[in-house]
């Protein structure tokens, strides 16, 4: 077995390596980080929205895409934060471009393997923190560590959630500015110096949201109240950098959706959603969401969970949120790697729960739609706007949520 730190130093040197071999483009950049559990392709989406809206060529990369000025193309990598060598690539592009911004989700993962090295950032966000990823860094301790070496690389600009349990973890790290959102109010004792963003009179509807920031009204066409965290978060950033509140206002206004995130693929006669939610925290999120006034029928669950041995800690309790939420919970594959589908499953299901097993995942969206009737709401998570399916033996077969709802629907009414 390899030492650990020659690990260590494996990733450290390919870092500084990619870093040299492009000219360390970062230092011709504003680099803003992103990181956190849930939320993070959302809100880098967002800043990016608003740093447009203000005048700025950006670039981005993230779970979702990668995007430099005014080209934009599918992240199918399935990786959250590119390697060293493609990230400061990116980067260098970005400045040949002549980007003024690089909004670059950062995952705890990249961070782990010192992604994140010889990048100046100038900002440093967070969205939230949950259990995730727990196999990978040992203990949630480990797990928050690796978040917090993200605001201590970046001493200019420290972003967080005020209403996280953990913000306290965050504040501790010492910058120039902090800024601190919220929905619920100041914290005494933990606050500190940081300007508080916050959204008062917020108002979730079936459609989006509304609230206000300092007086200032903002519509929303992104569903849930997680998804007003995510736009302080983004309202933030455009603040910190000279951004004014009305231009933060109309660029969020632009965004129609964000691809496989809470996404409505179905409308009628009974609504269709697909949503990435791999964490019991989203998931739990996504299925409030839902019950808010969506549709006026049974709520449809069809829902798995990822294999390759990680997480498996969450595989009951993602089950018991399907049984806690949904009407009717069809439990299917998702990303099996070398484990078992089936094994998979039966770890997500409990003895008492009233659930239909259906390990092919086309299988299982097709008798989702054969259940619902007109005013039911189907909610398909795990895989969000995946392009592929992780199967045995290290490979990838094509797969999209949103293609096989279509052709199912299709399929359904064809033999009617």
């Amino acid at each position: 077995m390899v030492p650990e730190f020659v690990v260590e130093w494996y990733h450290y040197s390919l870092a500084l390596v990619g870093a040299f071999r492009y000219g360390f483009p970062s230092r011709k950049l504003k680099v803003i980080g992103v990181t956190g559990t849930n939320g993070k392709s959302t809100t880098v989406s967002m800043i990016a929205k608003i740093l447009e809206e203000g005048g700025h060529k950006v670039a981005v990369s993230s779970s979702l895409k990668f995007k430099i000025a005014d080209k934009e193309w599918k992240n199918k990598s399935r990786m959250t934060m590119p390697g060293r060598f493609a990230l400061q690539k990116l980067l260098h592009d970005a400045v040949a471009q002549k980007c003024r911004y690089a909004v670059i989700e950062v995952s705890s993962e990249g961070i782990k393997q010192h992604r994140h090295r010889f990048i100046d950032f100038a900002v440093a966000a967070v969205t939230n923190v949950t259990a995730e990823h727990i196999e990978a860094h040992g203990t949630f301790e480990n797990y928050m560590a690796a978040k917090g070496e993200l605001f201590k690389a970046c001493k200019k600009v420290h972003i967080a959630n005020l209403d996280d349990p953990n913000y306290g973890f965050f504040a501790k790290f010492e910058a120039e500015t902090m800024y601190a959102y919220t929905i619920d109010g100041a914290k005494p004792g933990i606050l500190g110096a940081a300007k508080v963003v916050r959204a008062n009179d917020c108002q979730i509807t079936g459609t989006g949201s509304t609230f206000n920031v300092e007086g200032m009204e903002f519509n929303l066409k992104l569903l849930g109240r997680f998804n007003i965290y995510n736009a302080l978060a983004a309202v933030s950033v455009g603040l910190s950098q000279g951004v004014d509140l009305g231009a933060c206002r109309d660029g969020l206004k632009k965004i129609e959706v964000i691809p496989g995130r809470m996404e409505q693929v179905v409308a009628n006669p009974f609504k269709v959603f697909i949503d990435y939610a791999v964490t019991p925290d989203s998931l739990e999120k996504a299925y409030q969401t839902m019950r808010s006034g969506i549709g006026s029928g049974s709520l449809i669950g069809v829902l798995g969970a990822c294999g390759g041995g990680r997480d498996k800690w969450k595989r009951p309790v993602m089950g018991d949120l399907a049984k806690k939420y949904c009407d009717q919970v069809i439990v299917t594959n998702e990303d099996p790697y070398d484990e078992s589908p089936i094994a998979i499953i039966d770890e997500i299901v409990s003895d008492d729960m009233k659930v239909v097993k259906i390990v092919d995942r086309r299988e299982a969206i097709r008798e989702a739609l054969r259940r619902a009737r007109t005013g039911d709401v189907i909610l398909i998570t795990g895989k969000g706007c995946e392009e592929s399916m992780c199967v045995a033996g290290g490979k990838k077969i094509p797969w999209n949520d949103e293609k096989t709802v279509a052709e199912e629907l299709a399929f359904l009414k064809g033999k009617k």
